[in-house]
């Protein structure tokens, strides 16, 4: 065999290498120290962020859906029949009341006009009593095992059949024990053999501004939902009534939120969902909440009771501003300012005139108007109170026992004070004032026919055609009793004079310059 034809030795072990190589490869794939790599998936380690879960698990089962029906056909087909204002409808106000403009309650629903039709028709056929139409959806919350749960009055108000949604689902039948208006505060009750799951109400005295709160409701009828925010305000006063302290939040609260809990962090509930400012309707993150102090005082008289009583002193008031307590010599702009004494009512009797300045209850001072009602209002009925009052530029006391501000002697005293009217009539100037005044039509107090729009007193809201009555506590029927009346305060050294307004909503106090030229 030729040499060249051969291959040698060497070559032929070297293919072999290669091939044996190749088989491995194929077999087993690439070697372990060739494998491609890939990046880890992007993971961050952030700060722990504090939940709310562990609070909204636990309370969730004792907060419902409060659906309301009525079979009786409502005075206004109004789409805003949720907070009630003194007892009058929102879109009652006067038009420049600034509630008009500012609140909006919310928590109710109002029927169309087809609905409307169709209870018309039923009542023409002798149906009507069958007809159960609803009129309100809102919130509301368990706190005891056996069935008594809070919503707000304005919820249930309107309503003759009432119904609890569960977080479940489960819808059963409550009954109304009983609602106090003046706080917006109702209880219901369902009753069955089934134990609930229930909530406490929080110290609210502990609250700060600034802590986190968690809202729970069933907002636009949605169903449960939470909402988280910080308290942003306390003693906040809305207009809605003498007892207004409520809490302010920033925690998205919105129609169907009405009677709903907001809770601390160790899940108590410390206020009751009632009213937003929503110039849109909907949140804007201004929603205001009862205290859990007043809620639970409340509360436990209607369950008691299924009614609230209180004390009731029976004079209109309103606060001391520093311009009123300069007219009137006193050193602080504290106290409540009497502007009448309703006629029958326990201060009346014991010899309170308007005028007075309220300073303090039982040894306790007043702070405001609105101090003077809420500690009157949680004395009591029939209870005797020392009253301390500035009369004169001298301090007094008297003693009055308290009547019961539920009974129909309070309702007909409140009912006379307010169907108080003024009428113009003709004039005469008092220009230093900026006002033009007359004798009045019924003969009580000078008429106002006209005011400089650029004086004090229009700047303090006096009008052509209300009257005044008095000035620094003396009853004026002339001009000429009103600048008698002022020359007295100015040789008393005052630089103002306090003069007693009276206008179809009522008499209040203003206080106007009276020096010099």
């Amino acid at each position: 065999m030729s040499k060249i034809g051969r291959p040698s030795l060497k070559t032929i072990l070297k293919g072999t290498t290669v091939a044996g190589l190749a088989a491995v490869m194929l077999s087993t794939g690439i070697p372990a120290q060739v494998y491609q790599s890939y990046a880890e998936p992007v993971t961050v380690a952030s700060p722990q962020v504090p939940s709310f879960a562990d609070v909204v698990s636990a309370v969730s089962p004792a907060v419902v859906s409060v659906r309301v029906k009525s079979d009786t056909t409502p005075a206004s087909d109004d789409a805003s029949n949720g907070f009630s204002f003194g007892g009058r409808g929102f879109d009652e106000l006067p038009d420049d009341h600034p509630l008009k403009r500012f609140f909006r309650e919310f928590g109710g629903q109002m029927p169309n006009g087809r609905n409307q039709e169709r209870a018309e028709r039923n009542n023409r056929n002798g149906n009507r009593q069958h007809y159960m139409r609803p009129v309100a959806q809102g919130s509301g919350f368990f706190i005891s095992e056996d069935g008594y749960l809070v919503t707000n009055n304005h919820v249930v108000a309107d309503g003759s059949a009432y119904t609890v949604v569960m977080n479940d689902g489960t819808e059963l039948d409550a009954k109304l024990i009983g609602k106090d208006s003046r706080t917006d505060l109702a209880v219901l009750k369902v009753d069955t053999k089934r134990k609930f799951t229930y909530v406490k109400f929080a110290d609210d005295a502990k609250i700060r501004v600034g802590d986190w709160v968690v809202a729970v409701g069933n907002p636009f009828g949605l169903g449960g939902t939470v909402t988280a925010g910080i308290v942003s305000a306390r003693g906040r006063d809305i207009g809605s009534g003498p007892y207004d302290d409520f809490i302010q939040i920033d925690a998205p609260v919105n129609r169907g939120n009405s009677g709903g809990p907001t809770f601390n962090q160790n899940g108590e509930v410390v206020g009751i969902n009632t009213a937003i400012f929503s110039p849109s309707g909907g949140s804007v993150g201004i929603a205001f909440a009862i205290p859990a102090s007043t809620a639970k005082d409340v509360v436990a008289d209607l369950m008691k009771s299924g009614k609230v009583e209180r004390g009731w002193l029976g004079v209109q008031i309103q606060p001391v501003t520093q311009e009123i307590a300069e007219s009137l010599g006193l050193a602080e702009a504290k106290g409540a300012l009497v502007v009448s004494p309703q006629n029958g009512s326990p201060g009346a009797k014991a010899g309170i005139k308007q005028g007075d300045v309220i300073t303090a209850v039982n040894g306790e001072p007043i702070k405001d108007a609105r101090d003077l009602a809420k500690k009157v209002a949680a004395i009591g009925p029939n209870k005797k109170v020392d009253v301390s009052i500035w009369r004169g530029g001298k301090a007094q006391s008297v003693e009055v026992t308290l009547g019961n501000l539920a009974s129909d002697e309070a309702s007909k005293a409140e009912t006379q004070q307010s169907q108080q009217q003024a009428q113009p009539s003709s004039e005469k100037a008092l220009a230093n004032l900026g006002i033009t005044v007359g004798p009045s039509d019924d003969g009580t107090g000078v008429a106002v026919t006209d005011v400089d729009p650029d004086s004090e007193a229009a700047a303090k809201g006096l009008k052509e055609g209300e009257k005044i009555t008095a000035v620094n506590n003396q009853q004026v029927a002339t001009a000429a009793d009103i600048t008698k009346a002022i020359a007295a305060a100015r040789k008393d050294g005052r630089t103002r004079a306090l003069f007693q307004i009276e206008s179809q909503s009522g008499s209040r106090f203003i206080a106007l310059p009276i020096k010099e030229g």
